[in-house]
């Protein structure tokens, strides 16, 4: 089974032929990395346009901080957030938009106002977030997560990290193909940083390329995160960009073809990069 090299989103192209980026987009006051700095319409759209310039294949909406501890927010506060953004989004780019939720309303709401692919940290697992997803008939990325971002970091534990992510992810495959949303619209995420420890993160890294075997596109959200500071002796956020970059070419050179990112510009380059080289290896095979 092979992923598709163009995925659909809602009339929108999204070229995975080759490596991407997806533009984080965060409509909230407490995310972990760029709370507040974009939340309300104008600095939004702003940004937007920015990451578009500087590459961006889709740009991500996400309402809802899903960074350990943080706390849940309501429907409609959600709803707020993320619906006048989108409607400006798909009225001015011609990008596709991602919308990152695990709320069945919110994912309807945004496909309606132009989102074209759904991107849930819980993997459709919440109640009526399957059916929901089915019926909105645009492409969905399913991220793994042990425990909830409440305490998900308190203690995770794995026999083997890798075997038991890519046996989850298989399992919410054959839940959403049996649901009704076909194979070669499912994206899939190991969902770095979401109930793992450094050790557990670095594993997935190395071992990246055995997620292949799904046969589905893979996104990879690795941005600035805790495990980048970790590894480079517990650096602060606003100093992970090296790091990042190191680790999406990682990703790149282990089959990841989405990389959901904050530093859009540096990121296309890194990758751009990496992946002229891996064309050339494969030419010369």
């Amino acid at each position: 089974m092979t992923f598709p090299s163009i995925l659909n989103c809602a009339g929108r192209p999204l070229d995975l032929s080759r490596p991407a980026v997806m533009g984080i987009l965060n409509v909230t006051p407490d995310s972990f990395s760029d709370g507040g700095r974009f939340h309300g319409l104008d600095r939004a759209m702003a940004q937007a346009r920015r990451m578009a310039a500087e590459g961006a294949a889709i740009i991500d909406v996400g309402g809802e901080s899903s960074r350990p501890g943080a706390s849940p927010v309501s429907l409609q506060e959600e709803l707020d957030r993320v619906i006048p953004v989108i409607e400006r989004l798909h009225a001015e780019l011609p990008l596709p938009i991602s919308i990152d939720t695990s709320k069945p309303e919110v994912m309807t709401e945004a496909v309606r106002a132009g989102a074209g692919l759904v991107n849930d940290i819980f993997a459709l697992r919440k109640p009526g977030a399957l059916e929901t997803a089915a019926a909105c008939g645009v492409p969905v990325c399913l991220m793994h997560m042990q425990g909830e971002p409440g305490g998900m970091q308190a203690a995770p534990a794995y026999a083997d990290v890798v075997a038991e992510v890519m046996a989850f992810l298989q399992g919410r495959i054959e839940a959403c193909t049996a649901a009704g949303i076909p194979p070669e619209r499912i994206l899939i995420d190991p969902g770095f940083g979401f109930g793992k420890t450094l050790a557990h993160n670095l594993s997935l890294l190395a071992r990246l390329d055995e997620f292949r075997a799904l046969g589905r596109g893979l996104l990879v959200g690795i941005s600035r995160k805790s495990m980048i500071g970790a590894a480079l002796g517990g650096v602060p956020v606003e100093q992970r960009l090296n790091g990042s970059l190191a680790a999406a070419v990682m990703a790149v050179e282990r089959g990841a073809r989405l990389l959901r990112v904050h530093d859009v510009k540096e990121t296309v380059e890194a990758i751009k990069m990496a992946w002229a080289v891996i064309e050339r290896t494969e030419e010369s095979l």
